[in-house]
């Protein structure tokens, strides 16, 4: 095979240079999460690094490299978080000035983030590329140096580094899944892995919305849009770099669903207690997805970042808990006549559930004037115990019937 623009040699030379300031983060079993999946894995813990993501991994690797000229003269980005973030605080470090250019619906927390480490922040058009175009025309009219989040042999070099580090903790694993945006962390990844491990296989994974490394190795025409939890890899233009290295490297790359990502999300904080975004979590998705890939083999899922809106977790762990039955809402025709309410609570009370909330409904809904609908939100340890408050609701006398939540 000839040789490939990015080597085993790079990777090594940027491990070299980010050592002792980008985190060796850990990578541990989990046993849990290897019952479930009938296999052996392993968790890569990007989600500890000082950004809370592997992006400082290439970001570093970059600057280091720049020239004194290209330092004085500063750097600019564009990015939506990570990458911004990644940039913003490895050069706020190095003394050199820094502007990030970021869509303006980039959510303000993300913004504050990146200001705080000294960067210049411009927000700029509805979408990624748009603030791409934005940065690429600042940097040619102030001389500025770009900075690409995953189209640069730099960038690649420096994610790679997280292979390295997993097989060098953990030199027993025949298979990784890494999350795949731009490509850039995927083909670093392969790039090592494949070559202290030519056997291993590296499989790529993207939100369903988002499939452009898959469609564009499968011959497809590239389609791409919509809502995703994973926005972190929501990127429709997979850089050329990392396409030809995946060519070479990849094994195969799947797709996930938002259901599949947030379940993913809700077992990482309830099994190993750690929070992780919506992409740092495709990798867990596709073990649930697609577990025939992965059944008796020793895998190494990279937890690629931890920036999650909290308002945006909470919903997820809240929808995670109806979706299991545990948080259950009921509907019950009773009498409008006093004590019934007391009369449910006991009933509810007895049969171990916890009330989280009611609401009587005596004008719509085609209730009789001598009745009335009574929603109650319940609390309860599982699908299994939830039926139990179904049947003895009934056998009390009550019409009950289980709203509709969220979908499987």
């Amino acid at each position: 095979m000839a040789e490939l623009p990015v080597t085993l040699d790079d990777i090594r030379q940027a491990a070299a240079r980010i050592a002792g300031v980008v985190v060796h983060t850990p990578c541990l079993r989990s046993e849990t999460l290897s019952r479930i999946a009938r296999a052996d894995v392993w968790l890569k813990f990007e989600n500890l690094q000082f950004t809370a993501s592997f992006k400082e991994r290439g970001a570093l690797n970059t600057l280091l490299q720049l020239t004194p000229e290209e330092r004085k003269r500063g750097v600019i980005a564009m990015s939506a978080g990570n990458h911004a973030q990644g940039v913003a605080y490895h050069a706020g470090r190095l003394g050199i000035p820094a502007t990030i250019v970021m869509p303006s619906f980039t959510p303000n927390t993300k913004v504050t983030h990146t200001r705080s480490h000294g960067a210049t922040v411009v927000l700029h058009g509805s979408t990624l590329a748009e603030a791409g175009a934005e940065a690429h025309r600042l940097a040619a009219e102030h001389r500025l140096v770009f900075v690409h989040p995953y189209d640069d042999p730099r960038i690649v070099a420096g994610q790679g580094t997280m292979a390295l580090e997993m097989l060098e903790d953990v030199p027993q694993l025949d298979t990784l899944v890494v999350p795949v945006g731009g490509g850039g962390m995927i083909a670093g990844c392969a790039v090592a892995a494949r070559g202290l491990k030519p056997d291993i296989k590296v499989i790529g994974v993207e939100s369903a919305g988002y499939s452009a490394m898959r469609q564009l190795l499968a011959g497809e025409p590239v389609t791409a849009g919509g809502d995703t939890i994973a926005e972190g890899i929501a990127v429709r233009d997979i850089g050329k770099l990392p396409l030809s290295l995946c060519r070479a490297l990849l094994d195969r790359v799947v797709a996930v669903g938002e259901v599949e990502i947030e379940q993913a999300i809700c077992l990482l904080i309830e099994i190993e207690k750690t929070v992780t975004e919506g992409a740092g979590a495709t990798g867990l998705a596709a073990l649930l997805a697609c577990p025939e890939l992965f059944v008796g083999r020793k895998v190494g899922l990279v937890l690629s970042g931890g920036n999650i809106d909290t308002r945006l977790l909470a919903s997820v762990l809240m929808r995670g808990l109806v979706r299991d039955g545990r948080i259950v809402r009921l509907r019950l025709r009773i009498t409008d006549a006093p004590g019934q309410l007391a009369r449910v609570a006991r009933i509810i009370g007895r049969a171990g559930g916890n009330i989280v909330e009611v609401q009587h409904q005596r004008l719509f809904g085609g209730v009789v004037a001598k009745a009335a609908d009574l929603d109650v939100t319940v609390e309860t340890r599982d699908r299994h115990h939830m039926d139990e408050l179904v049947s003895v609701l009934k056998a009390d006398g009550f019409s009950v019937r289980v709203l509709e939540g969220v979908e499987a």
